[in-house]
């Protein structure tokens, strides 16, 4: 079967390039066109793109020139496009490509608050996915959430299926790749850590209510978050705290997580198993942890009892691929899957 042409819309960013790297030799997808700002426009990618990643760089396009974001740019229509835009320019170029026709699949933050665009993790919520039918336009937007809300709501699905989840409080210590590149200061982060001065906690409290419940009808328990930038290159690791209906023991709550199957067709970017354990008290960590199940599984470790909350533990996933550049790229999977996608 031949590969299903992609573009990469933001495809010079640290998000753009994990996409391209992520889907050279992918089994379904095939990148045909790169885009980016005007600065870039004209240049080869290998030209236009300072390649910030490990291993080989420029995926299977070292040699495409860099097309402006703009639908008609696009070479054969193929009428797929994975964004790594800022939120800024999201707004006004992702929809322009909806307007024309087009699949968005979106790592940017901006439309992720639309009643009306998904909030997707495959595993997760795919029937949201019905909400693309009353977007206007003729294509459809859909959005990957932000890189924390993804192992938060992964690790909360299970659990508040099987009991439902009635309060939640969590912590973030955050990889500097979060930021981008060239991210933050040297003098922000060298021997220091810092509460995150984005608006990280105001997603965290927001978007997994919007994953966890149901079209259009978000879930309705508290969320209380802190999120802080630590000197970690990869991986984002989360303290959770959860109030779960019936007070479930540490051992129901990790055997939940082990027996669970996600109610999804096979994808490329799933893996089995979703969910890794600690083997040792002081895991997960970044360092050891972040590249399970290929950067997009989800590691768990020390599911205890809390005095306060009912159960603790903690959870970690790689930022920038199961929560960025891989998260749309199984989203697009997903889509295929379903035979949503539009025809080229």
């Amino acid at each position: 079967m031949s590969r299903i042409p992609v573009v990469v819309l933001g495809a010079t960013g640290m998000v753009g390039q994990r996409i391209v790297q992520r889907l050279a030799g992918h089994p379904q997808l095939r990148v045909v066109a790169v885009a980016a700002s005007a600065r870039s426009a004209g240049k080869p990618y290998r030209e236009a793109c300072t390649w910030r990643l490990p291993g080989v760089p420029f995926g299977e396009v070292a040699d495409l020139p860099v097309l402006p974001c703009e639908p008609d740019a696009m070479p054969g229509r193929p009428r797929v496009a994975l964004s790594a835009l800022d939120r800024g320019p999201a707004l006004s170029i992702e929809a322009a490509f909806r307007d024309a026709g087009w699949a968005v699949v979106s790592n940017a933050s901006a439309w992720r608050e639309d009643p009306l665009v998904p909030l997707v993790i495959p595993e997760v919520n795919a029937s949201h996915l019905r909400l693309t039918a009353q977007q206007p336009g003729s294509g459809y937007i859909v959005t990957n959430p932000n890189c924390c809300a993804i192992p938060l709501a992964l690790t909360m699905a299970p659990l508040h299926e099987r009991w439902g989840v009635e309060a939640l409080v969590t912590s973030t210590w955050q990889a500097v790749s979060g930021a981008g590149y060239p991210g933050e200061s040297a003098w922000d982060m060298v021997g220091n850590v810092h509460p995150h001065s984005a608006r990280e906690e105001d997603k965290l409290q927001t978007e997994p209510l919007k994953i966890l419940g149901k079209p259009g009808k978000p879930a309705s328990f508290p969320i209380s978050a802190r999120c802080v930038r630590v000197a970690s290159a990869d991986g984002h690791l989360l303290s959770i705290q959860v109030r779960l209906t019936g007070d479930p023991s540490p051992e129901q709550v990790a055997q939940c997580l082990r027996d669970w199957e996600p109610p999804i067709p096979p994808i490329p970017s799933s893996p089995r198993p979703l969910f890794h354990f600690g083997l040792y008290r002081d895991r997960p960590s970044p360092r050891f942890d972040a590249d399970n199940g290929d950067g997009m599984a989800v590691t768990v470790g020390n599911i205890e009892r809390c005095p306060v909350m009912g159960i603790k533990l903690f959870t970690l996933a790689h930022n920038t691929i199961r929560g960025a550049a891989g998260a749309a790229i199984a989203n697009v999977e997903l889509l295929h899957a379903l035979e949503l996608l539009p025809r080229a």
